[in-house]
């Protein structure tokens, strides 16, 4: 049974940034990944990938996505009173993550609004980036989650 939440609307702070990690990258898990959901030469093969744009192995983007919803759920998600997404916007990969990567994410509330219709939520918007060993951005999102709110009733 999970703990109960620690984390609700009313505790999210705007403009206030985290970071969480890490993940280390290896070129099996990025095969692995590629073989199963992204079976592109760029991220299956070695000789391949050194022919292309990318000029060696790298991760799928949606290998990156992964990743980074790992690093959330481990350290962010799973203490919020999530309700579940309606989605994201302006996803964006930005560099190659390559073998011997290690991924952090870096996350803010940018925006939060209790519901209109439903006094026991709220929606929140954040900035995620995940990062390299370097600090370099390799990819931005913006996600946008349903919390539950501490005391609905007293709420309105």
């Amino acid at each position: 049974m999970n703990a109960p939440a620690a984390v609700y609307f009313e505790d999210i702070a705007l403009e206030r940034p985290v970071e969480y990690g890490s993940i280390p990258v290896s070129a099996e898990a990025i095969k692995a990944f590629a073989r199963d959901y992204d079976p592109q030469p760029f991220h299956l093969d070695e000789d391949a990938a050194r022919r292309t744009h990318f000029a060696g192995l790298a991760a799928s983007g949606w290998h990156t996505c992964a990743m980074m919803m790992r690093l959330l759920v481990d350290n962010c998600f799973s203490r919020v009173a999530g309700l579940g997404s309606p989605g994201f916007d302006d996803l964006r990969w930005l560099r190659p993550v390559r073998p011997g990567d290690e991924l952090h994410v870096r996350a803010r509330c940018t925006d939060k609004a209790p519901s209109r219709s439903r006094a026991d939520r709220g929606r929140v918007r954040m900035f995620v980036e995940v990062l390299n060993q370097r600090d370099e951005v390799v990819m931005s999102v913006a996600l946008m989650a349903i919390i539950a709110r501490r005391h609905p009733d007293t709420a309105r």
